[in-house]
């Protein structure tokens, strides 16, 4: 066991073992590409859905759940858009800028290097796993697996739910599928209209699975955390492919890139 800075111990091999309180915690991560081949329409249209989610967002928690943002943008450089996780209720949506390479590994490395007890999930009431969802265009320009490997070692990454939004025709969706650890988990968007919708289906469904607690029942009174991971990551799979199918004939296709 150790102990962080708000005194609270905690245990590194299963790091949502920790002290219950009555207002619980969730941390939600975009990690997004904003290099050069996502300027112009992509850009400016995500922008626009992110302003227009975050209101969405502060909805799901409710008076037991307080939902946190944190936002890490990559290109030729890897920056945070605040430097803590901001309550939904206080965050305010900065507009990105695209410009330079993707450095998309760096952003893993960052990524893991924050998401410990002693930097971005430091909270003493958090009792979630993390909600990661990254959004990209095309194909890194680094070393991706040296920093997904990193990323691999770190059990928040492990326990947290994962999800990724291949944006226009260079993005991969295998690749991004290692990240998530399924295919379940990745969408893809096309159009304005398409990232608007995956956005909004992928953040707000995440949001909702990630806040909410998995009862026990007689049959899995042993569930551990790994259990109720890979629980809620298999719900999110199949919620969001439910909601890709239902939604995949109302898409608009007169704002293409």
């Amino acid at each position: 066991m150790n102990e962080n800075a708000t005194g609270f111990n905690y245990d590194e091999d299963d790091p949502l073992n920790f002290s219950e309180v009555s207002k619980k915690s969730l941390v939600i991560f975009f990690v997004i590409d904003t290099s050069a081949s996502m300027k112009g329409k992509k850009m400016g249209e995500l922008n626009t859905v992110m302003e227009e989610l975050i209101p969405e967002i502060r909805r799901v928690g409710g008076a037991d759940t307080d939902i946190k943002i944190a936002v890490l943008t990559f290109s030729g450089e890897v920056q945070w858009m605040y430097n803590i996780p901001i309550s939904v209720e206080d965050f305010e949506w900065t507009r990105l800028n695209a410009s330079g390479i993707t450095n998309m590994g760096a952003a893993f490395e960052e990524l893991s290097a924050r998401m410990s007890r002693n930097s971005f999930l430091n909270s003493p009431s958090l009792s979630f796993a993390p909600v990661i969802f990254l959004m990209t265009d095309g194909y890194p320009s680094d070393d991706y697996k040296k920093g997904l490997k990193m990323l691999q070692a770190n059990n928040w990454f492990n326990y947290g739910m994962k999800a990724a939004l291949g944006i226009g025709n260079e993005a991969n969706d295998e690749m991004l599928a290692e990240f998530t650890g399924s295919i379940d988990t990745v969408v893809h968007a096309y159009t304005g209209g398409q990232l608007a919708k995956m956005i909004k289906i992928v953040a707000v469904t995440a949001s909702q699975i990630g806040s909410k607690s998995i009862v026990l029942s007689d049959e899995n009174k042993e569930l551990t955390n790994s259990d109720v991971y890979k629980s809620k990551q298999k719900l999110l799979g199949q919620q969001i492919q439910e909601l890709v199918s239902k939604d995949e004939d109302d898409f608009s296709f007169d704002t293409g890139w």
